[in-house]
């Protein structure tokens, strides 16, 4: 699938299904400014991973690796099974990621500008997040691994890092992130990777520049195989999309609140803490700025479900109501009920009563919506 079709796609298929949603929720809350700002005075800092083709950079230019060497500036990424370039699974991934975090009051900083062209080396990428004063950056990614493995997992650095204010970034507060975010995606049902030494959705490299090069909090995310095609299928379609969005809010919203995003309560009081709030950013002269790097290590004790890519769990009513009595009939009630459960999760990450259909969130539905409904450049 060619990613203009992917776009047209994603904006045809996902905005009607969230437009129903709020909708069928609150249809006399649908025109309420944002009621949640749980994340104001928060930046948050996001590497959709890779670029675009229409560059001339040399990828194969040595770089700074955090670590006394050099790597290449940076690589294509790689293409799923069905022809779609991860750089642009990446981007559409993102742009939920930044309209939900907006949502919530988040300033959120890009580490590249667009699809199309260049964003940045390892090093500058990593240089961009430490300028922008995040309380964390987060760099998504797709995988390439054998055909026959499947699943999400989160790289975290080898410690110590030789860069004492990396080590002490991602040793701490990285690693706390990045297992928030593993446990974010496994409440979500997508299944962690056991693969190239991951252990329930971690992995530990030391070949990875960013996270070692990168002085504020940080998560490097593998959502998923791309050559596997199950995990492809996910990463390609727009509901798999959103899917993928939802999950990686909330992990970052359990983060920075120092909530569990199973149950909205708090927990490491250290963790909220270790994500200072969000000084604003600063830009590069073209306005874009590159970044993003892994977390530190950890050794993770969520208990994960067998099988993955999103679990349907019953709806609660909301305040003794069902939700569903006002939904339209007909087969627009499964993609609606998709769209309330992935919303669930994050409810609870931000602390919210999960049988509360809050302002926020019909907000939050129309924000995705209308990031998907933007005009393409």
């Amino acid at each position: 699938m060619k990613p203009s079709i992917l776009r047209s796609t994603t904006r045809v298929v996902l905005a009607p299904i969230l437009t129903a949603s709020a909708f069928a929720l609150a249809p006399a809350a649908v025109q309420a400014q944002p009621a949640n700002n749980e994340l104001a005075g928060r930046t948050v800092f996001l590497d959709p991973g890779h670029q675009g083709s229409e560059h001339a950079e040399d990828l194969s230019r040595q770089v700074d690796n955090g670590r006394g060497g050099t790597k290449p500036c940076q690589t294509t990424g790689t293409t799923t099974v069905n022809g779609v370039p991860e750089h642009t699974v990446n981007w559409e991934v993102t742009q939920l990621v930044k309209a939900s975090l907006e949502s919530l009051g988040a300033r959120v900083v890009l580490s590249r500008a667009d699809d199309t062209g260049w964003g940045g080396c390892v090093d500058e990428r990593a240089a961009a997040a430490n300028r922008s004063g995040a309380a964390l950056a987060v760099s998504i990614h797709a995988d390439g691994a054998p055909a026959d493995q499947r699943g999400f997992h989160l790289i975290v650095p080898q410690l110590p890092i030789p860069d004492p204010n990396a080590d002490r970034a991602q040793s701490g507060a990285g690693r706390a992130a990045s297992t928030t975010m593993r446990d974010a995606y496994v409440r979500a049902g997508f299944s962690p990777a056991t693969y190239g030494g991951a252990m329930e959705g971690i992995q530990t490299r030391a070949d990875i520049a960013g996270p070692a090069l990168t002085h504020v909090p940080a998560v490097f995310l593998e959502m998923g195989n791309g050559a596997n095609p199950e995990d492809a299928a996910v990463l390609e379609s727009a509901e798999g999309q959103l899917q993928h969005a939802i999950a990686i809010t909330t992990g970052i919203a359990g983060y920075l609140l120092g909530l569990s995003p199973g149950n909205g309560q708090p927990t490491d009081p250290a963790r909220a803490g270790a994500a200072p709030g969000g000084a604003a950013p600063t830009l590069a002269p073209d306005g874009t700025e590159p970044g993003a790097a892994p977390d530190g290590t950890s050794t993770p004790t969520t208990t994960v479900p067998p099988t993955g890519t999103a679990r349907t769990p019953s709806l609660p009513r909301a305040r003794g109501v069902d939700p569903w009595d006002s939904a339209p009939p007909g087969p627009a009630d499964g993609p609606i009920t998709q769209v309330l459960e992935l919303l669930r999760p994050l409810a609870k990450a931000l602390g919210l009563d999960e049988r509360d259909i809050t302002t926020g969130l019909i907000d939050l539905a129309y924000r995705l919506a209308g990031a998907l409904t933007e005009p393409a450049n």
